[in-house]
């Protein structure tokens, strides 16, 4: 069977930095195909050859054995190539309808007629008139695939489709490839969700390092197998919770004392409820007269790791902020070991000795300069408590050189700009800044979003680690797995408010997601 798109020997490079070598991957006719490697491997520079935005240094792309030369995405999609990213292209203040029609010349007959044709074929739902900001993400997405679709495409390449949905909109996005896959179409799938992977693909490539590595079918391999051809070596995919300081003494003195199974359950509940590190009441936050996130209240016990799951957009990030001084809130309270944090900035947090540690969602905006060095931004933590004028930078040096040791930190020099690093290496350096304080509250907003799956589990050990000391952890995520095996408690937030806060050992992932669309119960229905 001839492949429906075939690349040979693709070359990309960018200076020294050699993106893609050699490259050779087939696509065939209803098939869905992944494409899995880890950060750098090589994905995001294909699938932008694909698209026309790059032109490969050396090698040939051939459609239905055609040779194409793909030199803008004008060429891709007239070559029936369509590519859906992972940040979307949509106008918010426009209609569906607006959106599908930029760039068309059809009129209101041809596209009612072509458009009524997609919907039914592909068997999707959409409300051609209502405005792309009043959608959610799930909904975002599926405009944008009917964009390409209307287009014309063949071959649908879909960048991280899931990576903020919710497992029902995943479901709903998966009807729609299988359909696609149906009609002697393709669907090229980048994800770095395992399970997700498995169970929609037909054959899964794998490249590593810019190399292309193999082609497997679905049925004969196994998520440890593709981890190990991604890294190269094999890798424990187990989170392993550790009791805090506070569990150990506690089972300690209990079985010292050969009190009953019941006894010792209730104890344990009344030691729980007792021993709250930070107590939230009410807080609101509203912004350019809109309301970001409305009277929150949660508490978290120390040596708990208390998750937060939302669709995106549904306050978690401003919330993480507000707790960190980074946000004023104007009503609720903020109580940190009897202290009112309400109203107070970061310097005010650090003069009063208040010990919180903060990595925000954007790493290299609010975390830390890129233009300085590992040393410098170590430094930007506590030099205001300096007394002295001048600075000595030797023990931060010292510092420095520990986490490099201690959190495998790959940089030529600790005085090297962390902006040339990987944002894995950005991670750590930011992360190991922030437990270097031993932090009783250490809040993460998205900590291992778009890092390779051995930097995430070197990040969910750390968690853990800290956990076992008996310092507390506000984690946000956006795998649902990860959340239940990772986290004590999961606060579910929907368009700025907190729809059920659940033990992770109730918790599934439907249960979560539709939590996460504002059913308060978590139950299944029908999804408005």
């Amino acid at each position: 069977m001839k492949p429906l798109v075939s690349l040979k020997n693709i070359d990309k490079s960018f200076g020294k930095v050699k993106a893609l070598c050699d490259v050779s991957l087939d696509i065939y006719e209803g098939e869905i195909h992944t494409i899995l490697g880890e950060n750098g491997a090589g994905k995001s520079t294909l699938i932008n050859i694909l698209s026309g935005i790059y032109a490969p240094d050396k090698g040939e792309i051939s459609i239905f054995g055609r040779k194409v030369n793909l030199s803008s995405p004008r060429d891709a999609i007239s070559n029936g190539i369509g590519t859906v990213y992972q940040h979307f292209k949509l106008v918010e203040s426009m209609t569906v309808k607006e959106n599908i029609l930029l760039g068309q010349r059809d009129k209101d007959k041809d596209f009612n007629k072509k458009i009524e044709y997609i919907l039914k074929k592909y068997d999707i739902k959409v409300n051609l008139e209502k405005y792309i900001e009043d959608m959610s993400v799930g909904e975002r997405q599926i405009v944008e695939i009917l964009k390409v679709l209307y287009r014309g495409a063949k071959v649908l390449i879909l960048d991280e489709p899931t990576t903020v949905f919710t497992p029902q909109e995943a479901e709903k996005l998966f009807n729609i490839m299988r359909k696609i896959k149906e009609e002697r179409c393709s669907v090229i799938f980048i994800s770095h969700k395992m399970d997700e992977v498995i169970k929609i693909s037909n054959r899964i490539s794998v490249l590593r390092k810019g190399n292309f590595i193999k082609t497997l079918d679905k049925e004969r391999t196994s998520i440890e197998e593709l981890t190990r051809l991604m890294v190269g070596e094999n890798v424990d995919l187990k989170i392993r919770k550790r009791e805090s300081k506070k569990e150990k003494d506690f089972n300690k003195t209990s079985n010292n004392n050969e009190l009953s199974i019941d006894k010792k359950s209730e104890e344990k509940r009344e030691l729980s409820l007792r021993d709250v590190l930070i107590k939230v009441e009410g807080i609101s936050l509203t912004e350019d007269v809109k309301k970001v996130f409305n009277n929150i209240s949660f508490d978290v016990k120390k040596g708990e790791i208390f998750g937060i799951a939302g669709i995106a957009g549904s306050g978690q990030r401003e919330l993480c902020e507000a707790l960190a001084g980074v946000r004023k809130i104007k009503k609720g309270d903020i109580i940190f070991e009897g202290e009112n944090l309400t109203g107070k900035s970061v310097r005010e947090f650090m003069k009063k000795g208040i010990n919180l540690g903060f990595v925000p969602e954007d790493r290299l905006g609010m975390g830390l300069v890129g233009s300085m060095d590992m040393v410098d931004n170590l430094m930007l933590k506590s030099y205001q408590l300096e007394k002295s004028p001048f600075l000595n930078r030797k023990p931060f040096k010292e510092r420095a050189i520990e986490l490099v040791k201690k959190l495998n930190i790959k940089t030529p020099d600790v005085n090297y700009p962390i902006k040339y690093l990987s944002g894995g290496n950005i991670q750590k350096i930011l992360l190991g800044r922030e437990i270097y304080i031993n932090p009783k509250l250490l809040i993460l907003v998205y900590p291992v979003r778009g890092l390779d799956i051995n930097t995430c589990y070197t990040i969910y050990n750390i968690i853990n680690e800290e956990r076992e000391k008996g310092n507390s952890v506000i984690f946000v995520g956006e795998d649902l797995d990860i959340l239940i095996e990772l986290c004590d408690r999961i606060m579910v937030m929907s368009r700025g408010e907190v729809t059920k806060i659940v033990d992770s050992k109730d918790a599934t992932k439907e249960k979560l997601g539709l939590l996460m669309l504002g059913m308060k119960d978590g139950e299944s229905g029908e999804i408005c």
